[in-house]
Order: structure tokens, then C-alpha cells, then sequence
């Protein structure tokens, strides 16, 4: 895929294990940042082409490419590589790409070192996606599963408790979390489906003001992984 933009490909070539084929750049080059970029990716081995505009054009479309386009392989890992890790986040058929790619900067910022998402009827990593997240989404491990609920299912043999996110259930206020936590977000619109629910050990709810409609999922997992991230640094 072609990615865009000078944060997502900082944070592409600063991860080795996605692998950065090519690197164009516009003939304009123009800025310091466009330059150290092109530094790192020669030095990676990576080729390097400069190029007018309208090629870039063509390469992403319409979107803000800042002078500067990179062929990307995003490498998703097995599941079995989650397990080691204290949060990892599940996403019940999540099918907008600008939630993705929030929850992955957010995830990032906050710990989450792992994001599971269904192989159907589900958004994957796309450019938007990279875009969004400002190149975060190359600091999480990403895992595509054809069953969620097996899926989960396997976390809970390795002592993981499962926490889904519903404005039906209990406050996080007074919820102790488990050392090992796999947190569910359900989808736009719909939430949590009721199979995934049935799987939960605990469903968890954000205090808000009365009379306010339910958060954004991106909104409610950035609140959510914050929350944890919070107690597992002061307790």
C-alpha cells in the first residue's frame, strides 16, 4: 500500500519489521523533515525516487501527502504474539477506518501494545488508517483473526480477563481491573454484539453527565485505555 505524509513514514521506517520498499519524493523536496526522511530510508537501504507532484497525485489521490509517498507491506503478527503482553485490544467488526486508526494512536500512547480485529466485515490497515494514527499503528502488533470469540477464548486460557465497553454496564470507577486485561469494543452503531458479550467477564461503562448520547468508540477506548494505563502507573 502507499502511505502518506511525513509522520506515518518516519514511523514506518523507524520499524523494521513492516518493510518500506520505495520512497517518493516530490521534486519540490522542500523542508528539513523531507530531507532527514530521505537520510533514514537511504540508509536503510531503501530507494529513493524524485518525482512531480502529479505523481503523487496518483499514487494517493487527493489526500495532504506533505511531498512525500512510501510503498509500505504492513506485516500483521500471529495472534500467539499478543499473549505476553497486560492489555490487548479487541475490536468487534469496527468498519471505520478514522476509529482505527485513532484507537492505535491512543493505544500506543497509553501501553496497548496489541490490537485484534476479525478478518470479516471489519476495517484493516489502510493508508487512511496509517494516516490517522500518525504512524502509531506500526508501534502496535496487529492481529487478524477469522473467529473473534475463539479468539477471545484463547486469551482467557492465558488468564486474561475480559472487560467489554457498554453504557449498560458497571462504572470503571468501581471496577477493579485484573492484572491481564483484554478490553472489547464493539462496532459503530451497533456496540458489543450479544456473542461477544456472553464472552465478557465484566461489562464496563464511562460516568458521564445524564442526557448525553454515547461516546464515539475511538472516544470511549482512548478513556478506557487511559484508565488502565493510569492505574497500572499510580495504582
Amino acid at each position: 500500500m502507499y502511505i502518506y505524509g511525513k509522520n506515518p513514514i518516519r514511523e514506518a521506517l523507524s520499524q523494521a519489521k513492516h518493510t518500506v520498499s520505495r520512497l517518493f519524493v516530490s521534486r519540490r523536496r522542500g523542508g528539513r523533515d523531507i530531507e532527514e526522511i530521505v537520510r533514514l530510508a537511504l540508509s536503510l537501504g531503501i530507494g529513493v525516487k524524485e518525482v512531480p507532484d502529479r505523481v503523487l497525485k496518483d499514487l494517493v489521490g487527493n489526500q495532504n501527502h506533505q511531498g512525500v509517498v512510501a510503498e509500505v507491506e504492513f506485516v500483521y503478527e500471529p495472534l500467539d504474539n499478543l499473549f505476553d503482553y497486560p492489555a490487548v485490544l479487541v475490536l468487534d467488526h469496527i468498519q471505520d477506518p478514522h476509529n482505527l486508526g485513532a484507537l492505535a494512536r491512543s493505544a500506543a500512547a497509553f501501553g496497548v501494545k496489541g490490537i485484534v480485529i476479525a478478518q470479516n466485515r471489519a476495517v484493516h490497515v489502510t493508508p487512511a488508517v496509517v494516516k490517522v494514527s500518525e504512524g502509531n499503528i506500526f508501534k502496535v502488533d496487529v492481529s487478524i483473526v477469522i473467529n473473534l470469540r475463539r479468539a477471545i477464548e484463547e486469551f482467557k486460557k492465558r488468564g486474561f480477563w475480559v472487560y467489554g465497553a457498554d453504557m449498560g454496564g458497571r462504572s470503571i470507577w468501581d471496577v477493579s481491573f485484573a492484572e491481564r486485561v483484554l478490553l472489547l469494543l464493539g462496532s459503530e452503531g451497533k456496540g458489543i454484539s450479544r456473542l461477544m458479550r456472553e464472552s465478557c467477564d465484566e461489562v464496563v461503562a464511562i460516568p458521564m453527565e445524564p442526557k448525553v448520547e454515547s461516546l464515539n468508540v475511538s472516544v470511549s477506548g482512548a478513556i478506557l485505555m487511559y484508565e488502565l494505563y493510569r492505574r497500572s502507573r499510580h495504582g
